[in-house]
């Protein structure tokens, strides 16, 4: 038992400090790329119940292909190809310096809410139908402003019925957060338990912490999600 305390002890004689390090980039990435999931997932709502023909086809394209194909294929593909020919556009036309490049961390944290919002976009698009369209109608006959109409109307009403879908999605998203450390040298919480088992051949020891602590952080979300769904179902049944 000493000895696994002795693996565990921060400094260089122990892994401690590097699991601390890779629990807090998990969740870092996890945060940053969900925020901005969520950015994506309403562009590709609103843009999916536009009557702009053009914007609809466009979400409806954004959605279709990103669900379509792995979500490590679509990552990769942004990441390097995207990423890298938007950095050779921006030194042409002179709007930086030849030595420019893209933070690495955001590109991934960027691919990763791309591919997560177009799962939000459908979360999000079907808890915007499931408000009444009478109560829109009642507020426009009153006179009140589109957006009043927005954040005390459908807002309140989306998210009751977007929490849990969106609850998935941020399951969902701390674990895919393990995909970015084939982006670059992220020390996420898997890659360091990939790194203490290499390191160490204590595989079960270091891959059984690892397990432990994606479930801690999903049974803190969970409770959490549990706690907002309630507070926002109050009054209804």
């Amino acid at each position: 038992m000493d000895y696994y305390w002795h693996l565990l002890a921060f400094g260089g004689d122990g892994w401690g400090d590097d699991f601390a390090w890779g629990l807090l980039m998990t969740l870092q990435v996890s945060l940053l790329a969900y925020a901005l999931s969520v950015v994506f997932g309403f562009l590709g709502a609103a843009g999916k119940l536009s009557r702009h023909r053009i914007l609809r086809l466009a979400a409806e394209l954004y959605t279709t292909v990103v669900r379509s194909l792995p979500e490590l294929l679509v990552i990769l593909l942004l990441y390097f190809s995207v990423a890298s020919g938007a950095e050779r556009l921006l030194k042409r036309l002179g709007l930086v310096a030849e030595t420019f490049q893209f933070s690495s961390f955001w590109a991934a944290i960027i691919a990763l809410a791309f591919v997560s919002g177009a799962f939000m976009t459908e979360v999000l698009r079907s808890a915007f139908l499931s408000v009444p369209p009478g109560q829109v109608e009642a507020a426009v006959s009153i006179g009140m402003r589109r957006s009043k109409i927005f954040t005390r109307i459908i807002l309140p009403q989306m998210m009751r019925h977007a929490v849990p879908g969106m609850g998935n999605l941020w399951l969902s998203i701390t674990k895919e957060s393990a995909i970015i450390s084939v982006l670059g040298s992220f020390s996420e919480l898997l890659y360091t338990g990939y790194r203490a088992a290499a390191g160490t051949k204590q595989y079960i020891f270091f891959y059984g912490l690892t397990a432990i602590l994606f479930l801690g952080i999903t049974l803190v979300s969970v409770l959490a999600i549990a706690r907002i769904e309630r507070h926002l179902n109050r009054g209804h049944h």
